[in-house]
């Protein structure tokens, strides 16, 4: 039986391209569960990678799970699914009936975790050492995202001398500003680009992010972002956020369907209406699931 290396539901680049890097070095076959975004397309156009098979439902099949754990992000039919493995550098909500590789770090990026640990298969791989160096600038946000490290960036300089000496900041803008078009896209496809369910103590809790050059972009949209909240909101969920985080000012303007108490108290702003913006602030898996799961612990 074939052994698949996916990631989670709504894809992002650290996703896609830690999927097909592992699969690569371990001799499995790269999925994904959704549609690609436009920073990942750019990359794999760039790097002349076929983009992977689409899995929406992994029922029957044997996987290796990527970049994330928790049965709310993964592909659908998980539950009748075989999980061998798993590498990931977010928080842990994973259980499995029978033994599973598990690997974790407190990284910035999946990628950082699959370099660190099969580099002996990328030094001399050249191609496999620009899709993981992609992934790292991609979740890092080129290294402004409080989640990265110091090993983060010694990981990224090595996979870049094997590379050929690529120019790092210079892949990386070119990565992010292909992410950062929205160009011809509706509200609806702006907010699930990147975004993911939680279980916080029970409670269903949405939060996608964009990432841009300039909030600027999103401003003719923000009340039709709040509506989309709203209807989301509706299918169960406690609380639904839309982060939008400015790359250049680094700071994060929160737009939200829920209780403004738990926002306020969650990242210490009084809401304008149906809005927060918060300094600082470019990192969900550190600076927006965690306070928000203090108030619902």
């Amino acid at each position: 039986m074939d052994i698949y290396v996916i990631g989670h539901k709504n894809p992002d680049t650290d996703s896609v391209v830690g999927a097909i890097a592992l699969a690569k070095i371990m001799g499995y076959k790269p999925a994904i569960c959704g549609s690609i975004n436009r920073e990942t397309a750019f990359i794999l156009e760039r790097l002349g990678i076929e983009t992977p098979e689409i899995l929406a439902d992994i029922s029957g099949k044997k996987v290796f799970l990527v970049d994330h754990n928790e049965n709310t992000q993964m592909a659908e039919g998980w539950e009748n699914a075989e999980i061998i493995g798993v590498i990931d550098h977010h928080k842990i909500n994973f259980s499995s009936s029978a033994p599973v590789f598990f690997h974790a770090e407190t990284l910035g990026s999946t990628c950082s975790v699959i370099a660190k640990t099969y580099m002996n298969a990328v030094t001399n791989n050249p191609r496999l050492a620009k899709i993981l160096l992609a992934g790292i600038l991609s979740d890092t946000i080129i290294f402004k995202s409080p989640t990265t490290t110091e090993e983060d960036r010694d990981i990224a300089n090595t996979l870049a001398k094997v590379a050929g000496e690529l120019d790092i900041l210079q892949f990386g803008k070119e990565i992010k500003t292909a992410g950062a078009d929205i160009s011809g896209k509706t509200v609806k496809e702006i907010i699930g680009m990147d975004f993911k369910e939680f279980d916080m103590s029970g409670r269903r809790v949405g939060i996608g992010q964009v990432e841009l050059p300039d909030l600027s972009l999103i401003k003719d949209m923000e009340q039709a972002i709040i509506v989309r909240l709203d209807e989301i909101k509706i299918d169960g969920y406690e609380l639904v956020i839309m982060v939008a985080t400015d790359i250049i000012a680094e700071g994060s303007k929160l737009f939200f369907a829920g209780d403004p108490i738990i926002i306020q108290k969650a990242f210490g702003v009084v809401p304008e209406g149906r809005t927060i913006f918060v300094k600082g602030l470019m990192s969900r898996k550190k600076q927006v699931v965690p306070p928000l799961e203090e108030i619902f612990r």
